[in-house]
């Protein structure tokens, strides 16, 4: 028998948070049985929403914000989403606490908006921010990090056009951004310039079931497609 050995190399010696990362998405992955759904969304009308809330505003949101937001409004809409299996039972949670994977020197960390239902698209983007540059420095406590009901991962700045995500408890959903990019696409017969981006949403199958993804994925993209839901009625970017 002709036996191998590992090529030359060196060893790297894994940081804690490596050791934590390998340690979820293994206790994730193999005991969780995921599915996956994926959508296609206009974002033209998102982009001229953003650019005019930049406009007339000191607030600027990013296109993580207004997926933070829009989130947000369709696990209020469809709370069976917020939920976690834990073992003897289906938990609702009352608040929707949004992860945002942050990608740091070595590894990835989530931290977290509390109660992102009630807050606005100015308060939700301000917090993030805040958050996101506290990740990149290190210097995140532990319950600005955990416990999450929800998460979402965004690699469009990356030109990244789809991935999935891995479940990480207690979440029962999770959903993985897309690059917007110019395609063509056919209206009333015509073809014209779009600007498409493609999420795929991850769906804890002892929790929750095709149908009820793909509500709340539908209702997701509506909001995306008409921003001015991410907005209170009285109030116009």
């Amino acid at each position: 028998a002709i036996t191998r050995s590992l090529s030359a190399g060196t060893d790297q010696p894994l940081s804690q948070m490596r050791k934590a990362i390998a340690r979820a998405t293994t206790q994730s992955k193999a005991p969780i049985p995921h599915f996956y759904l994926t959508s296609e969304i206009n974002m033209e009308r998102a982009e001229q929403f953003r650019n005019q809330y930049k406009s007339n505003r000191v607030m600027h949101p990013s296109i993580t914000d207004l997926l933070i937001k829009a989130a947000a409004i369709a696990l209020t809409r469809h709370p069976e989403i917020n939920v976690s299996f834990i073992g003897h039972a289906i938990r609702r949670h009352e608040r929707v606490d949004i992860g945002i994977a942050v990608g740091i020197d070595d590894g990835l960390i989530t931290p977290v908006i509390r109660n992102c239902g009630v807050k606005s698209l100015g308060d939700i983007s301000n917090e993030s921010k805040t958050l996101i540059d506290r990740a990149r420095n290190k210097h995140l406590q532990p319950q600005e990090y955990t416990d999450a009901t929800f998460s979402i991962s965004n690699l469009g700045m990356f030109d990244v056009e789809n991935f999935i995500a891995v479940l990480i408890p207690p979440q029962a959903a999770s959903i993985a951004v897309g690059s917007i990019r110019d395609v063509p696409v056919v209206k009333e017969g015509r073809i014209e310039a779009g600007r498409l981006m493609k999420v795929t949403l991850s769906c804890d199958h002892r929790a929750l079931d095709g149908v009820q993804g793909a509500g709340f994925l539908k209702e997701f993209k509506h909001i995306l497609e008409h921003p001015s839901e991410l907005l209170p009625s009285k109030e116009t970017p």
